[in-house]
């Protein structure tokens, strides 16, 4: 026990010597470092401190710098994946596109194939049998007995017609004893007459009466009417460029220039306002209308450069179907639907159109007033850039039977009534309507042969969407299936378009809307347009600015055409 106490006491004595020293050494130290601050003194220690606190600050500028170059490494990132992003988009959309013409390539190989390859296509030889001798003089005799091979010319009777004589040399005047007749069209270029006027004042008892010059359509103007006509005609009916047709003026005899051309243009449109106002009520008054709208290049002030530029301007056309008047117009080439909206704000009866979204909303705001009809080639169009395909040919199959019925019958012909039409087409469309709804749904139906992107999938599915259009069609005997009429007439912006390119402002493009309203009416009543224009510009009394709108109707050409054939 003694000796157990003994180690444990020493043991104790060895821990509190130990500490002791510990304690002892940690003393001495500060006591030294102490020592060491006192000896370096205060500017030796703000020395100190400012050296390691610039050591700081340069390890701050480093990390600083390190994080500034990992930032701008991150945005370079950020610009790099967003370019691979736009990249990929645009792969995307280039590969849809791809993948879209394909199809339409695919779809016409097939259809060539498909005409290749048929050997019931290709025309079978037919042996000749060699013809007897008198098989070819029976031949003979029937070509002299058909006289001119049969052909049926044109003898032109409507033409002037200057009758010759011609006899053998040195023998005129003689009897003839047989005499034959020869033709010979003879072309005249344009010719342009200088008419003088010599007004005189004579002397009638005690007055002075002096007599007055025929009236010129325009003040202090020296053309007749039938010299704006012809420029009219060429421009806007021939779709003649001004510059070309000062050119044929000046080649034929008449030196003219563009600006003098233009003028009377220019002149003539301001005429025909109020006719033109005329024309824009009148053709509201037919209960059914075709509308459409096309676009032409229009010259425009750039702001920034204050230079020129042109850009598309929108010609809306309405044409009166059953009255043969067109009406073009144009609001600063604006597309908007309000355009049409107000145009045909309070108008009542039915519409035809394509599926733009304005039409169906003119339909939609009208309470019940306006019918608006589709277009039956617009929904075909698709399917026809897709022949050899079994669907789009039933489709177009079936589309070709509403036509071929219609043509069976002739409203006007043969006592056919707009009743008797309406009854006939309610007959034979409803079983064909049905079938071609029926197998639209079935393509629509069908995701994995015709996916929502591909060519069929929208081609029935805008058909769809214009069924209501379609179905409205059997509602009316006079309805066409399609909008040709108006495709027709929209033919003259397409080649002015191509010939003059554009017009030289919005100005230019109201007055352009005036002549073509005119022009494409009279080519609906087979009216010459030049013959039109001269005889309502030459007639000062019909032309009066004081004149109500109704005076101006009865110019408009449906009754100037009546008005002439009653006289």
């Amino acid at each position: 026990m003694c000796s157990s106490a003994n180690v444990i006491e020493h043991s104790l004595y060895a821990d509190n010597l130990l500490i002791t020293n510990k304690i002892n050494l940690k003393n001495y130290y500060i006591s030294r470092f102490s020592s060491y601050l006192r000896c370096m003194g205060k500017d030796m220690i703000i020395k100190l401190l400012e050296s390691r606190l610039k050591a700081s600050n340069a390890t701050n500028d480093q990390l600083r710098l390190t994080i500034d170059n990992m930032s701008a490494s991150m945005n370079a990132m950020v610009v790099t994946i967003s370019e691979l992003r736009e990249t990929i988009a645009n792969l995307e959309s280039l590969l849809k596109e791809r993948d879209k013409s394909l199809d339409k390539a695919n779809n016409q190989v097939r259809g060539m194939s498909k005409l290749l390859e048929k050997k019931s296509e290709k025309q079978a030889s037919t042996p000749v049998t060699p013809k007897t001798e008198e098989e070819i003089a029976q031949k003979e005799v029937e070509r002299k007995s058909r006289g001119n091979n049969g052909a049926k010319r044109n003898m032109h009777f409507e033409m002037e017609t200057v009758k010759h004589d011609v006899y053998p040399d040195g023998m005129e005047g003689r009897k003839p004893l047989s005499t034959r007749e020869t033709v010979r069209y003879e072309m005249i270029p344009p010719r342009f007459i200088k008419h003088l006027y010599y007004i005189h004042t004579v002397k009638d008892g005690d007055k002075l009466v002096s007599a007055k010059a025929p009236l010129a359509p325009l003040q202090n103007s020296s053309f007749d009417g039938s010299f704006i006509s012809g420029i009219a005609q060429l421009r806007y009916l021939y779709s003649m460029p001004v510059e070309r047709i000062v050119a044929y003026f000046n080649e034929n005899g008449f030196n003219i220039d563009k600006q003098t051309a233009h003028g009377l243009l220019k002149k003539t449109a301001l005429l025909f306002e109020n006719l033109y106002k005329a024309m824009q009520k009148a053709v509201k008054e037919d209960n059914y209308l075709c509308c459409d709208e096309t676009y032409h290049r229009v010259l425009v002030k750039k702001e920034l450069n204050d230079g020129k530029g042109s850009r598309k301007g929108y010609v809306w056309v309405i044409v009166a179907a059953h009255l043969g008047l067109a009406y073009f117009f144009y609001d600063d080439g604006s597309r908007s639907e309000e355009v049409i909206l107000k145009e045909l704000k309070g108008y009542s009866g039915a519409i035809q159109s394509d599926g733009l979204g304005a039409y169906k909303k003119v339909a939609a705001q009208s309470g019940g007033k306006i019918l608006r009809l589709a277009c039956l080639q617009h929904c075909k169009r698709e399917f026809l850039d897709m022949k050899g395909n079994a669907d789009a040919d039933k489709i177009l199959t079936l589309a070709n039977q509403l036509y071929q019925n219609e043509h069976k019958h002739k409203i006007g012909e043969d006592g056919w009534t707009v009743k008797d039409n309406l009854r006939w087409r309610q007959e034979y469309a409803s079983h064909i309507l049905r079938q071609m709804k029926e197998m639209l749904l079935k393509i629509k139906s069908q995701p994995r042969k015709y996916p929502p992107k591909s060519q069929m999938f929208k081609a029935a599915k805008y058909m769809l969407n214009e069924w209501d259009g379609i179905e409205a069609i059997t509602t009316g005997g006079d309805y066409s299936w399609d909008n040709n009429l108006i495709e027709r007439i929209n033919r003259y912006i397409s080649l002015s378009r191509k010939n003059s390119l554009f017009f030289g402002s919005h100005a230019g493009a109201e007055r352009g809307c005036i002549f073509y309203s005119l022009a494409c009416s009279c080519r609906l009543h087979k009216i010459n347009f030049f013959e039109y224009l001269t005889d309502i510009l030459n007639r000062a009394d019909v032309l009066q600015r004081s004149a109500t709108l109704e005076a101006y109707r009865d110019i408009l050409p449906d009754r100037w055409k009546k008005n002439k054939q009653g006289q």
